[in-house]
Formats: structure tokens, C-alpha cells, sequence
């Protein structure tokens, strides 16, 4: 069936069409501020950056100052009105945080000390007391009133992970074997501290703790409960997703990977809930590596990239549908992430390896990313109130804090952005604004010719608002970056992705190749590709400055120009050059020649072509050697004030129609062989060869002189025929020719 189509789509392509046969310029480049992409988390304030490249309200991140917490932060849990537990290791200690919102301040207190290492797991307890558990031996503590009750080592390594379930019981997960334990919390309270490590489960039941399932992964790294009363279980070091029934029992997978972590679950109103991976190589280390000592000279500190990622494995976030399949709903290269939260609809995710927050928006099904910690890890958060959560960072360890609820003033850096070559910085435009005005923005720029990241950097310079574009004078460099300010009041608005316009520097064009021609060779030079009459798709989704439908490529002219036909024409020369223009400009060609011996004008033998070759008569030149140039000029669209126009000295050319002078010839016999030898000389060209005939029909040439070298105006040249061809002949024409294409011959007998 054929479909005829649309009236507007045949306009739109007739449209498309026409603007790729107009000549486009070529001269400003476009470069796109992406601050989803070109935006790292520690240096936004109030703003979000989405993963479409747009730029909402978001939380302004502070970095508190406090006494010191410990080494190694694990975990942060709730108690109320601004009080949390803080469970650190090495020391095996849990500290208590109590939070002034006033003046953003806390103070720390112990309220437990474990004997192992690390505390890792906690939960407070109904009671007032506190579940703790513990690595590298798993073993549970309760303690009330800063004194160990009771404690009860199980057959593992790590409790990683504690979930208090509705009838008032507790699930601990382990680590190696990976098991899920469930805990009578009044037995386990009663049992008393048993010293040592427990080898047998059976040995748990009387102490309150019986197993509720298992899994072959080494490792249940997280639980949660999802609101029909199933347990969702994440391991290591598969990153396998597991699901348990309410009673507990044998597992049901829900995902299966590998070489992966299960770092957090949060669970929905729903039904479902989302899981947080981190997927890492084999020699991938998720704690980045601590800051290199101070020096006392910087000069002699090893260089380093500073934004090369410790950290070189992914982590993504996937959602499971309470009746549906899993999906992937946002990842992040080169990104450990460690917590999941809820702010209103969007999600909330703390991350290392440089301190990043992220969050994503459902609605709009974008990833965002939201103020960071100059720590590189941000392992756990809790919420205050009004939009503020409370986040544990380690790396340095200590808090910080992260609030919705409105900013003084929004501001970001942008990353070293690469213009991809020096040049003049024009207009700096967003494409739209929604909720803002372009007025209420102050963008400033700062420019170098160099890639670090510290030195050679142009001292910070306000761009004018000036018909709808951020700019400044005399502006330039090969790299840039941007700060831009919006003010705290501005709660609800919508910035698209900015747009740098460029005019790269006009480079000089270069000769690649040069080639004179022997003479009395002509080109009959080959058709040039027909114009294209209509566009394709790749035109429309990929267009090109260079697209122009009634003009080739300097690629396809050189094509055709190696198409030609090559005849013999005598007196004619050719001669063929190749140039270079790094920035693509049209060029137009003048070849000029000047005999040597003369100090007088130029003489053009093609003035502002734009074909990459010329060919000439000799007849009306002087014999003798002349010196040749050729002249390049940028032509349009580059603005006359702009353009390069540039000379190349190149080969010289000899225009010689004497033919050599042969000076002797010589035929001898020796060893059965005839020996015919010819000597000559020519007064401008070295000497190419010399051609035999003899009168029987014997034809031979001869290319090597006597002395074995072609190197001079005068040579010999000796041809020794076996005396067995020469029969029959009496006498043998010698034709001597030079480089040129000059000749001469002699008839000589033979005796």
C-alpha cells in the first residue's frame, strides 16, 4: 500500500533541504554547558543539576565542625529530638550525637565500648537500650545505661545489618556464613555475656536467637520489610536480591548478579522498593585512598590528576515493582553509593568517591545531582526536619549538614571545560528560563591557554547581560570555566542547559604536497561528484557547517582530480599541489613563476582558482630555470579582515626544449657480446637514457649509465647485446633523451 505523505512533513524537508544548500558558517563553533554533566557535586550550593543537563532548586550542604567522633564512621541512627548513635571502629566504640539547630553545632558522648574492633550494626531498642552489633567476630550487645547487659557471639563474622520487625522481634543478618538470625529481644537481654564465639545454631535457640533463613552468597549485607510482611535480602559479593516470607524459610530470588553489593533497600508505600548496587572489579577498593601527606615543597610533590576517580567500579539504583519486573532507574560510573532516602517524591542517595549526593526524580524520570561534601565518603543519613537530614561522612570523618529548606544565595563552578582549540569567547546564552529572569543572574568566567587545573588561570571576569547574552570583551582561551549566582529567594524554577559561542583561532594552512609534472603530459580532468538534491537522515540528525549541496568537498574535488585521464601533449606542463586549511576554510589558489636569473615581477599562470592543479604551455616561455610560488588565500564566508593569506616558496621549475648533444658513439665485440656505447650532454637537464634500434628489429633501452650513476648532464651509456640477436643487422640508431623529454639520436653501421 502506498502512503502518500503529509502536507507539513514534505514542507519541513523541502525546509531542511533548502538551509543545507545555503552556505553555512563554518566560523562559530557552539559549546554546551551541560551542568548535569560538567557540575561536580562539592561545588554546587542550593542548586540541583539534572541529568538532562537543567538546573533546579536544591539543598545547600554544610560541613560541620565538632569534636571527634572516631577513625572509621559506620552507621547513624535516630534516637529523637536531635539525638542520634554513631557506631566506629577500630576502637569498637558507640557515640552518642546530640544536634543544636541553632547554631549548627553538636557534642559527643559514649555510650558503649564493645571489645571488637568495629561497630557496625545498631539499634535502639523500645526499652531505652541498645542493640549493637559487631565485626570482625559477629557478636550482639545490648546495652542500657552505658553498661553491657548482655552479649552473644554467633557463628560469623559480621552482624551487618539489624531490621525490628512489628511483633517487638529483631533480624540480624551476618556476614560469612550469610544467614539471617531472628531475636527474642527479652531472652537475648537475659542471656547474660558469653564470652568466645558460638560454633553450633543450636546452641543460639535458649539465648532467643533461632535462624529465620539462609542464603549461598557469603554474605546479607541488607534487610528491609516491605508492607505485605515480606523480608528483602541484598548480599555480597554477588549483589544477589533475595525475598523471605514472613515466617521465614527458604529464599526466593528476585535478581541475580555478580561481582556487586547490596548497600541499601527502601522500601514503598506500594509494595516494592528500590535497591542500591555497587558493582566493583576485582582490584576495586570502595574506600578511596587517604589524602597524600603534606610536603613542605610543592614544587618537588609528584603530579597527580586530581579528578581521576579512586574508586573504578558503578553503582546503579533499581526499582522492583510490587507486581512487576525489576528496572534500572539511574547509575553512575567511577560512584560508590552507600545510602537511600526519600525527600518528598524524589530519591535521595549519599555516595563517595569525592563526596557526592544524588537524588532522582521520578516524575521526569531524571537523575539529579545535589551539593557535596568535601569528604570523600557520605556512608549514612537521618532525618531532621523541614527538608534537613543530618549525613555521616568519613574521610575526613565527622557531619554534615544537608537542607531543602531554602539558601541565602545558589551558586556553582563548573568543571575545566575544553573549547577543543584557543579562540575568541563570544555570548554565553540560555535557551530558556522558567520561574527566573535572566536579569536576576550573575555569571562570571574565568579562561586558560593550559589544561591544569590549578595554575595559568585568568582572574575571574563578570559577563554583561547584553540582548539576551552573558558577555565580555576581548575574551579568550582554549579552556574555561563558569560561576554562576542566582539569588536564595528563587524557589521554583528551571534553567535549560547554557550555550558558549566560540570563534576558534584561524589557523595557517599548510602544503602537504607539491608535484611537478614531466612535461608534454596533459590532464583531461575528470567531472566533478553532482550535486546532492536532497537531504538525508543523517543530515537532519547530525548537521554539518560544512553541508553545502552546490559546492564539493575538498575531498571529493581531490578525488575527482585523481580521476583524470593522463595524455601525452606536447609543450604542455602540469603541476599539483595539495594544502591543508586545519579549519576547513575555502581556499583560493594564484601560481606564479620568476626566472631565476631575473629580478623582475611575478608572472600569474592561474590567479584565484579554486582547483588544486594547473597546466600551462612552455612554447612562449624562455628555456632556462624558473623559481615558482604559490599564493593562498582564505575566501568566504571568513570576513575579508579575517582571512590568511599566505605564500609558499616551492619547487623550481626548468623549462628546457634543447635536446642533449650526443659527443661520441663506439661499437666493439668482445666475448661474444656486441658492445655499442653512446655519449652525450645536455646544457640544462640531467640525462635519462638512451634507446638502441637496430636495423634487424632489435630494440632494447638502457636507464643505467657506464659509471652506475645518473647523476649528470653528461653520461655514457653502453649496450651489450649477445651477438646472437645482432645477426643480420648492419647498422643500429641511437637515441639519446634527457628529463625533459628532449632528444637526439645518431645512426651508427656496425662492422
Amino acid at each position: 500500500m502506498f502512503l502518500r505523505p503529509n502536507p507539513p512533513f514534505v514542507y519541513f524537508v523541502c525546509f531542511v533541504v533548502t538551509c543545507l544548500g545555503l552556505r553555512a558558517d563554518p566560523l562559530t563553533k557552539q559549546l554546551d554547558i551541560d551542568f548535569g554533566r560538567d557540575v561536580a557535586s562539592r561545588n554546587l550550593k542550593g542548586l540541583a543539576a539534572r541529568s538532562d543537563g537543567r538546573l533546579l532548586p536544591g539543598p545547600v550542604f554544610t560541613d560541620l565542625t565538632g569534636p571527634k567522633i572516631g577513625d572509621i564512621l559506620w552507621n547513624l541512627e535516630a534516637l529523637g529530638n536531635n539525638r542520634f548513635l554513631v557506631g566506629t571502629g577500630p576502637d569498637g566504640k558507640v557515640q552518642e550525637i546530640t544536634y543544636n539547630p541553632k547554631d549548627s553545632t553538636y557534642t559527643v558522648r559514649e555510650v558503649a565500648d564493645v571489645d571488637e574492633t568495629h561497630a557496625i550494626s545498631l539499634l535502639p531498642l523500645p526499652d531505652g537500650a541498645l542493640l549493637v552489633g559487631t565485626s570482625p567476630t559477629a557478636a550482639l550487645y545490648v546495652v542500657k545505661d552505658g553498661k553491657t547487659t548482655a552479649r552473644v557471639p554467633l557463628p560469623a563474622d559480621s552482624v551487618f545489618d539489624l531490621l525490628a520487625l512489628p511483633d517487638g522481634t529483631v533480624l540480624a543478618a551476618t556476614g560469612n556464613p550469610g544467614k539471617i538470625y531472628k531475636l527474642d529481644l527479652k531472652k537475648l537481654a537475659a542471656a547474660g555475656v558469653i564470652e568466645g564465639k558460638v560454633e553450633n545454631d543450636t546452641l543460639l535457640s535458649d539465648r532467643g536467637i533461632t535462624l529465620f533463613g539462609e542464603i549461598r552468597d557469603r554474605n546479607v549485607r541488607r534487610l528491609a520489610r516491605l508492607s505485605d510482611g515480606r523480608i528483602v535480602a541484598g548480599s555480597s559479593p554477588k549483589g544477589n536480591l533475595y525475598s523471605f516470607a514472613a515466617a521465614g524459610g527458604a529464599p526466593l530470588f528476585l535478581q541475580e548478579n555478580r561481582d556487586a553489593e547490596v548497600v541499601d533497600l527502601l522500601p514503598d508505600a506500594e509494595g516494592g522498593f528500590h535497591a542500591a548496587l555497587v558493582f566493583t572489579p576485582g582490584d576495586a577498593l570502595r574506600l578511596a585512598a587517604k589524602p597524600p601527606a603534606e610536603t613542605k615543597d610543592d614544587s618537588r610533590a609528584p603530579d597527580r590528576d586530581t579528578t581521576k576517580p579512586a574508586f573504578a567500579g558503578r553503582s546503579t539504583v533499581v526499582r522492583f515493582p510490587a507486581d512487576g519486573f525489576p528496572e534500572s532507574v539511574m547509575g553512575k560510573p567511577n560512584v560508590s553509593f552507600y545510602r537511600l532516602a526519600r525527600h518528598g517524591d524524589w530519591l535521595l542517595l549519599t555516595a563517595g568517591e569525592q563526596g557526592d549526593t544524588f537524588g532522582y526524580d521520578p516524575a521526569a524520570r531524571r537523575s539529579l545531582t545535589f551539593a557535596g561534601s568535601a569528604s570523600a565518603q557520605l556512608n549514612d543519613l537521618a532525618v531532621l526536619d523541614d527538608g534537613r537530614y543530618l549525613l555521616l561522612r568519613n574521610n575526613a570523618p565527622g557531619l554534615a549538614l544537608m537542607a531543602f529548606n531554602g539558601a541565602a544565595e545558589r551558586s556553582l563552578e563548573t568543571k575545566r571545560l575544553d573549547l577543543g582549540q584557543a579562540g575568541d569567547l563570544g555570548a554565553v546564552r540560555f535557551p530558556r528560563l522558567r520561574g527566573l529572569d535572566e536579569s536576576a543572574l550573575q555569571l562570571e568566567i574565568s579562561t586558560n591557554y593550559g589544561n591544569d587545573e590549578l595554575e595559568g588561570w585568568s582572574p575571574w571576569t563578570k559577563l554583561t547581560l547584553r540582548d539576551g547574552g552573558f558577555t565580555a570583551d576581548s575574551l579568550r582561551g582554549r579552556y574555561v570555566r563558569y560561576r554562576l549566582t542566582l539569588p536564595g529567594k528563587a524557589a521554583d524554577f528551571q534553567l535549560d542547559k547554557a550555550v558558549q559561542y566560540h570563534r576558534p583561532q584561524n589557523r595557517r594552512p599548510s602544503l602537504s604536497d607539491f608535484r611537478i609534472f614531466p612535461p608534454n603530459q596533459g590532464i583531461v580532468p575528470a567531472p566533478e561528484p553532482a550535486p546532492t538534491v536532497v537531504a538525508t537522515l543523517g543530515q537532519l540528525l547530525f548537521p554539518s557547517q560544512r553541508d553545502n549541496k552546490d559546492e564539493p568537498s575538498p575531498g571529493q574535488r581531490r578525488g575527482a582530480l585523481l580521476n583524470s585521464q593522463v595524455i601525452p601533449q606536447t609543450g604542455v606542463q602540469v603541476v599539483y599541489w595539495s594544502v591543508n586549511d586545519p579549519d576547513g576554510d575555502a581556499l583560493a589558489y594564484t601560481f606564479s613563476i620568476r626566472p631565476d636569473t631575473a629580478q623582475g615581477d611575478w608572472t600569474d599562470l592561474t590567479v584565484g582558482t579554486t582547483d588544486s592543479f594547473v597546466q600551462f604551455e612552455t612554447g612562449g616561455l624562455a628555456e632556462g630555470l624558473y623559481l615558482t610560488r604559490l599564493n593562498v588565500a582564505e575566501q568566504a564566508p571568513r570576513p575579508a579582515g579575517q582571512r590568511i593569506t599566505y605564500t609558499f616558496e616551492t619547487d623550481s621549475l626548468l623549462v628546457d626544449r634543447t635536446p642533449p648533444v650526443i659527443t661520441g658513439t663506439q661499437i666493439s665485440r668482445a666475448d661474444g657480446k656486441l658492445l655499442v656505447t653512446i655519449t652525450g650532454r645536455d646544457a640544462l637537464a640531467l640525462l635519462e637514457g638512451a634507446e638502441f634500434v637496430l636495423n634487424n628489429g632489435v630494440r632494447d633501452v638502457v636507464m643505467h649509465p657506464v659509471d652506475g650513476l645518473l647523476d649528470a648532464r653528461e653520461e655514457s651509456f653502453r649496450l651489450e647485446l649477445p651477438e646472437a640477436r645482432a645477426a643480420g643487422a648492419t647498422s643500429v640508431e641511437i637515441i639519446l633523451y634527457d628529463q625533459t623529454g628532449n632528444a637526439s639520436s645518431a645512426r651508427v653501421p656496425l662492422k
